[in-house]
């Protein structure tokens, strides 16, 4: 198919914050173009939740002006019947497309649409450039704005860039470059191809689900995006790609703070959905740390937790981060060998209790089984000291 024998949508949205599975929109504006009339649709959408002060220092939109008017679900039809049919074009169309796709879910429609992002198409034009925002393009184009970041001012910004292409650059190198960002992803024939554009290129954790809606893998990456796609572009090579891609019907994604909350989410979820096709993390090869209680006596060996019952920033006692429990074993080993503390005391060799242990027979023990030195300078406090 020639890359623009479809109508085009040029579309803007404003939301109440950045998270599509989470925020909502505020207002949305199409511009429909068959090549030879352009016509404009914009509209004010009651969130049904509060805007937040700094999302109306930017758009200008308030709670007053939203009170009033549609929630999603009532222009729902509407819009879809605006948008079938029409190429999707948005700046940053990831982040446009990620946010209608959600609304149109929680009314039990299934939006798709080819998309077209304007920044990806400014940087094939325009390759000389280093900056491609959308004020970039309005200053470096002498594009006139009405109301920048409003849907409508900002719907028409592009617009008006998407014509001015048309009279710099041959038809043929347009058509060239639309259609190689037209070209949809390897995905298996049951996933939604334009999905790749709504998956954040960041830290987070993936979900994939097979029939019945059944869990049958997840995994964490640094860059969600590139790593799910590596899945199927690899999936004729590795037999669990092979797997992976006959039985995905529906991916699911979570972004997460950073690799180490990736980590502890990805943990959590296998032990609690226990997809078919993981295999890595088990108990004995599942991320953990050592919890170092605070009370006194006794109490003090430090005990082996693991992913689920992990909560770093509100657990101050944890002690380093492993991928499994023999790695943390062999850490500890390796401080209790430095330090002279007692294994017995921490509990990891048995001993009778009062009586010195093995490693204190060896001068290697201060003498913590013995209470001649219960908690040396290194382990005081449930504190590790060094």
């Amino acid at each position: 198919m020639p890359a623009l024998t479809r109508p085009l949508a040029f579309v803007d949205i404003e939301t109440t914050g950045a998270t599509a599975t989470r925020d909502r929109v505020t207002e949305v504006a199409v511009i429909t173009w068959d090549g030879v009339d352009a016509t404009t649709w914009s509209q004010l959408v009651n969130p049904e939740t509060r805007i937040p002060e700094l999302i109306t220092s930017i758009t200008g939109i308030d709670n007053a002006m939203v009170a009033s008017a549609p929630r999603f679900a009532d222009i729902a039809h509407d819009l879809a019947a605006r948008l079938q049919g029409h190429v999707f074009i948005a700046h940053n169309a990831r982040f446009d497309y990620a946010f209608l796709k959600n609304e149109f879910r929680r009314v039990g429609i299934d939006f798709r649409a080819q998309v077209l992002c304007t920044v990806k198409y400014s940087r094939r034009l325009f390759p000389q450039h280093h900056k491609h925002n959308l004020d970039a393009l309005i200053e470096r184009h002498g594009l006139e704005v009405s109301q920048r970041h409003r849907a409508l001012g900002d719907a028409q910004a592009i617009f008006d860039f998407w014509r001015l292409t048309e009279a710099q650059f041959t038809a043929e190198h347009l058509d060239a470059v639309r259609k190689a960002l037209l070209a949809r992803p390897a995905l298996p024939s049951h996933i939604d191809p334009n999905l790749v554009d709504s998956i954040p290129d960041r830290h987070g954790v993936y979900l994939f689900y097979g029939e019945n809606d059944l869990p049958i893998y997840v995994g964490k990456a640094n860059r969600l995006r590139q790593r799910v796609l590596s899945h199927f572009s690899a999936d004729h090579a590795i037999a669990k790609e092979l797997t992976l891609s006959q039985q995905a019907r529906r991916i699911e994604w979570q972004e997460c703070a950073g690799e180490i909350d990736a980590l502890i989410t990805e943990a959590r979820l296998v032990k609690t959905l226990q997809p078919t096709l993981n295999r890595q993390l088990r108990r004995n090869r599942e991320l953990c740390s050592w919890l170092v209680p605070v009370e006194s006596g006794d109490q003090h060996a430090p005990r082996l937790v693991y992913g689920r019952d992990l909560d770093p920033g509100r657990q101050p006692n944890l002690f380093g981060l492993f991928n499994s429990g023999a790695e943390a074993k062999k850490t500890l080993n390796a401080i209790v060998k430095e330090a002279g503390l007692c294994p017995v005391v921490l509990g990891l060799e048995k001993g009778a209790e009062g009586k010195p242990c093995f490693a204190r027979q060896l001068k290697r023990c201060r003498g913590a089984c013995c209470v001649i030195d219960p908690f040396p300078p290194l382990f005081q406090g449930g504190q590790i000291h060094g």
